[in-house]
């Protein structure tokens, strides 16, 4: 048996089968782009660990920080006695993500959790009780975030989920543009938002809309300028606040610090993790000074929550990132997977749509040109294939038939062409081509 086949056979014996595998391979080592199998293979890393590494596997003065800190401080919790790592980390992200003339950071472990208490916060600050959400959406696996979430595979068997979420359909051109131009399709969901006010709940009601720029597991549905812009007016013309949720599309991404820089639209509060900490347990909330100190004391915050190691650690890739050029970064990948991945549309009418916001990009798959005939099992045999061949790359979407890339961004452009390379062969052999 390979170290690979046992570590799955172990896997299988002693893991919940809950946990899910989303492409079948191994790791025992990583670096840059590259990672090293169980049995000494390499494999091109076009997933990132779901976004997580957008600075590259390992970067080696990341790597030095945390064994810098691990040797000084663990643990002894910010609740407790106050460490500079924390403050310093707090300084970095109000200076890139400047929410309004004053900004405050909570540090947290996970996205999810960053949800969590963006919504704690919302309902401080308003006073008030509901949450509008969207389809398609994902915000994490804990209750509240849990009953943001859309797709309810992540969530059977879980409920009775949070009161008071109400969801409204994403503005999903590719599917339902109708014809319309990108601002009509806007001004239209736009209208539907009003009529929501009337039917389901009523603004004075509603705390905070959540909603992600560019969706990750909803598929990389990329939100049009208009309607972001139109639903900033709409929460300032009724005091609702306005949450983005740049979990998986921050930090270089889509060619900027943030997807909202795209659309000239700042935040009241905003969510962070993955790439924060080149695969650290460290995320964030960030808002206006006056939102965030509306909590009451004890209401935000835990244990571990801006752990110092994690804290030295998204100092460190931060650092890392600005010095790299990060977001030059996104743009250039960005760039040469949208190329390839039209190309290939060209090639293969099964691509039904091209679609992301610079290096967030993906493509779907579908039947007939329809999509409402979503093609899960090509989807499912082209990640299959690409495993087979040396390249990791996971699907995303309610129905799992989208590809996305979501490669570190030092990738080089010859291993970049060379994974784009496999996706297209595979296509060919899957499609029959």
């Amino acid at each position: 048996m390979s170290n690979s086949a046992k570590i799955l056979a172990d896997r299988k014996q002693f893991v919940p089968n809950a946990i899910g595998i989303f492409n079948p391979s191994t790791a025992a080592s990583a670096s840059g782009s590259i990672i090293t199998d169980a049995d000494g293979n390499e494999l091109i890393d076009f997933a990132g660990g779901i976004g997580v590494v957008n600075a590259g596997h390992c970067p080696p003065t990341v790597v030095k920080a945390i064994a810098d800190q691990a040797a000084k401080l663990i643990h002894c919790s910010f609740n407790i006695a106050s460490y500079e790592m924390y403050t310093r980390l707090a300084e970095k992200l109000a200076t890139l993500f400047p929410h309004g003339d004053s900004t405050k950071v909570m540090l947290t472990n996970s996205g999810a959790e960053s949800v969590e208490n963006a919504i704690k916060i919302a309902r401080q600050a308003t006073g008030r009780p509901a949450i509008i959400c969207y389809e398609g959406a994902f915000h994490g696996r804990s209750m509240m975030a849990m009953t943001l979430t859309s797709k309810v595979g992540y969530k059977l068997g879980c409920g009775p989920f949070a009161p008071e979420v109400y969801r409204l359909p994403y503005p999903d051109y590719y599917r339902n543009g109708n014809g319309l131009q990108q601002d009509e399709f806007s001004n239209m969901h736009l209208r539907e938002l009003e009529i929501f006010f009337q039917m389901q709940v009523p603004q004075q009601q509603v705390a905070a809309i959540i909603i992600e720029p560019v969706q990750g597991e909803g598929g990389f549905n990329v939100v049009p300028e208009k309607y972001l812009k139109g639903l900033r007016k709409i929460c300032d013309d009724n005091g609702i606040l306005l949450i983005l949720d740049e979990v998986q599309s921050g930090f270089g991404r889509t060619g900027k610090w943030a997807a909202y820089q795209h659309f000239d639209v700042t935040p009241d509060i905003s969510t962070w993790a993955k790439s924060m900490g080149s695969g650290m347990p460290i995320g964030c909330v960030i808002g206006r000074a006056d939102i965030m100190d509306s909590c009451q004391p004890s209401t935000i915050g835990g244990t571990y929550a801006g752990n110092p190691v994690c804290c030295a650690a998204a100092l460190a890739t931060i650092e890392y990132m600005e010095a790299i050029d990060i977001n030059t970064l996104g743009e250039k990948v960005g760039n040469i997977v949208r190329v390839r991945f039209n190309e290939m549309k060209h090639k293969f009418p099964a691509i039904g749509d091209v679609r992301g916001l610079g290096a967030m990009m993906a493509f779907e798959l579908v039947k007939n040109g329809d999509p409402f005939q979503p093609d899960g099992d090509s989807c499912k045999k082209l990640i299959g294939y690409c495993a087979a061949h040396g390249l990791i790359v996971i699907n995303a979407g309610i129905n799992g038939n989208v590809v996305r890339i979501l490669s570190p961004l030092v990738i080089s452009e010859a291993l970049l062409n060379k994974g784009l390379d496999i996706i297209e062969n595979g296509l060919k052999e899957i499609l029959s081509y």
